[in-house]
């Protein structure tokens, strides 16, 4: 997906919303503002919007001399994702499909997205949550993809962000886990999930780990290892989660299943649904039925 003069202002907002939360130094913030401006007026359109986001992130790493700015936020929200379990488990035994319970609440996490909204709350997070389990979703798709995971004998499930990965370990749990390997990013990047969260909230004792070598908020794959390349090729089945990944890869023709909320409108428009709606999307055919506006669109600034 290529990126559009709707994502500058985004770019810009998400360098000022990082930077202030690292430090109340204005003229730093000043001079950070400067150099990704510099580097915004020599974007690509063709690039995809994670392209610029590692741009401008590893300058905000460099300037700051922060090697992982998001890691405090991180932590906070795997543990507070995980305080939300018992209740959640509760709320849901014994009712309906424990699939299609796992993915809501999967895709409900991706609402932990400080590259969208970094003014999120946990009581934002919260709100979503619990109404995840009566928001419309594209039901054809689901079954589809519970069929393929039956069928494929090795799984890529591309993870997004830290605390959203407790939900996707709810959703893992409800899987033929011996199929599966949960791909991180390589090196920190905003709040995106590392082998650190992996390992903080016990995903590696469920499944294998593994990382895709690059430090983009997405899937670049010209700038994945080889060995993650290799591995990305010969899955029967991919499970990508998030805006990042549906941004570097929505052109790709493997067998890919995409699990998102639809949280900004360039991302809406180039599915074809509201802004809010929860995403079940084999790569560009599935159809999309859009959440209720009231329910779906909780939060989704």
């Amino acid at each position: 997906m290529k990126s559009f003069i709707d994502c500058i202002p985004c770019f810009i907002d998400q360098t000022l919303g990082s930077v202030r939360s690292i430090t109340d130094d204005t003229v730093l913030h000043e001079k950070i503002l400067k150099k990704v401006l510099r580097v915004v007026s020599d974007l690509d359109m063709g690039d995809s919007p994670p392209a610029m986001g590692q741009k401008i992130h590893r300058i905000i790493r460099e300037m700051t001399g922060n090697a992982d700015p998001y890691q405090s936020n991180k932590e906070r929200y795997n543990r507070f994702a995980e305080s939300l379990m018992p209740m959640l488990k509760k709320k849901i035994d014994g009712r309906g499909d424990a699939f299609e319970n796992g993915l809501r609440m999967a895709i409900a996490g991706n609402i932990i997205d400080f590259g969208k909204n970094h003014a999120l709350t946990e009581d934002d997070v919260l709100k979503v949550i619990n109404q995840c389990f009566s928001v419309l979703i594209d039901m054809d798709a689901v079954a589809s993809l519970k069929e393929e995971v039956l069928c494929a004998k090795t799984i890529l499930y591309l993870g997004d962000n830290a605390g959203e990965i407790v939900f996707d370990r709810f959703f893992i749990e409800q899987l033929p886990v011996e199929k599966i390997t949960y791909v991180v990013r390589g090196r920190p990047i905003i709040n995106d999930v590392t082998k650190v969260d992996a390992e903080e909230v016990n995903m590696n004792q469920l499944v294998r780990v593994a990382d895709n070598g690059s430090d983009a908020p997405g899937t670049i794959l010209s700038d994945c290892s080889p060995g993650f390349v290799e591995r990305f090729h010969q899955a029967d089945l991919i499970i990508s989660k998030g805006q990042g990944n549906y941004e570097t890869l929505s052109g790709m023709d493997n067998n890919i299943y995409f699990l998102l909320q639809a949280k900004c409108p360039v991302i809406a428009r180039d599915i074809g649904c509201e802004i809010g709606a929860y995403i079940v999307r084999k790569n560009a055919i599935s159809r999309i039925i859009e959440g209720n506006p009231k329910q779906g669109a909780a939060n989704t600034k």
